[in-house]
């Protein structure tokens, strides 16, 4: 299992490094800060002071030397310049990052609770109403658009309020911008009460698609032959679901969780949007609108991380599911 592990991670580093270059090109083609930086103040800034500019974000140098700076300054905690003075990208970044990852975090954990629960179910229940009802479901959400979804839920969270005259459904930031914290248990009821809503539109999306693959795994699963044979030996039902079949059904969807934490983090910008956040999805479109280069491959390179990391996590994980698989 180390062996194993070690040659992923060494895998993953020029697969890592491979991918950043090419997103490099295109995020530096994608825009000249230089002009915009020229264009966009009144009254125009000077020659010298778009010279200026020009060398403090590293413009007038080639792209590869320009990328072999940027990503060896990363390994020495420099994220580079950005457009915004005084701007740390690092600490920006990692501020951010925290924010998210409260919500992604919740969003999943949310979402694979009730896709398991939901899979199995219905499972079990094959072409029953119940069945039928929560594959409705699923595909109901799964049509959704998570930019409407989450415009719906925000109004739904704004009509709450007004209608109970409270405001514990936060619909504007991760937190309350002039909460009196006066006590932990009010900071941390005021911080549940803004991540509902941006946590149910992430996991309603995710569920819907998981559920479909619990489901699917869970039937393969259950006609089996060592399942059936473990029901011979009259095993109690719940042992059988639960140490003989949802184990290895749970493999297919560690896998499709690890590949959908990209699409996560992608719908975790456009939530964060809707609902303020100040998160990294604000982070990215910031760094798009300006044309910051620095600051958008720093939040390309963490995602980029995120994304490897739950890989090989789900890949360690099939052989904890179904002790069958060896990596020696």
């Amino acid at each position: 299992m180390l062996a194993y592990t070690v040659r992923r991670i060494l895998v993953s580093v020029p697969v890592l490094i491979v991918s950043t270059f090419i997103v490099f090109l295109v995020v530096v083609n994608s825009g000249d800060p230089v002009a915009n930086f020229a264009t966009s103040r009144q009254p125009p800034p000077s020659k010298a002071a778009v010279t200026a500019f020009a060398r403090h974000i590293h413009a007038n140098e080639p792209v590869v030397e320009r990328y072999w700076n940027w990503i060896t300054g990363v390994l020495h905690g420099d994220w580079g310049p950005s457009v915004q003075t005084n701007l740390d990208i690092g600490h920006d970044l990692f501020t951010r990052f925290r924010v998210t990852v409260t919500l992604v975090a919740a969003a999943m954990l949310l979402a694979l609770v009730m896709a398991v629960v939901f899979g199995v179910f219905s499972a079990i229940r094959q072409y029953s109403a119940a069945d039928y009802t929560i594959t409705f479901l699923g595909f109901l959400f799964l049509a959704m658009p998570v930019f409407w979804f989450a415009v719906l839920l925000k109004q739904a969270g704004i009509w709450f309020n007004q209608e109970t005259g409270s405001q514990f459904l936060g619909t504007i930031g991760e937190k309350s911008p002039y909460l009196e914290v006066d006590t932990t248990w009010n900071e941390f009821t005021d911080r549940v009460g803004h991540l509902i809503l941006p946590t149910i539109t992430l996991a309603l999306v995710s569920f819907a698609s998981w559920t479909r693959y619990t489901r699917a795994s869970m039937l393969e699963v259950l006609d089996s032959d060592y399942v059936r044979l473990a029901r011979a030996k009259g095993l109690r039902r719940g042992r059988v679901l639960t140490r003989h079949a949802l184990r290895t059904a749970l493999i297919p969807l560690a896998t499709v969780t690890a590949l959908d934490i990209a699409i996560i983090l992608g719908g975790a910008v456009i939530t964060e949007t809707i609902f303020q956040w100040h998160g990294m999805g604000e982070m990215l479109v910031q760094a798009a609108t300006t044309l910051d280069v620095y600051r958008t491959m720093a939040w390309l390179l963490l995602s980029a991380v995120v994304v490897i990391v739950f890989n090989l996590f789900a890949d360690l994980l099939y052989a904890v599911l179904d002790p069958r698989i060896r990596y020696d």
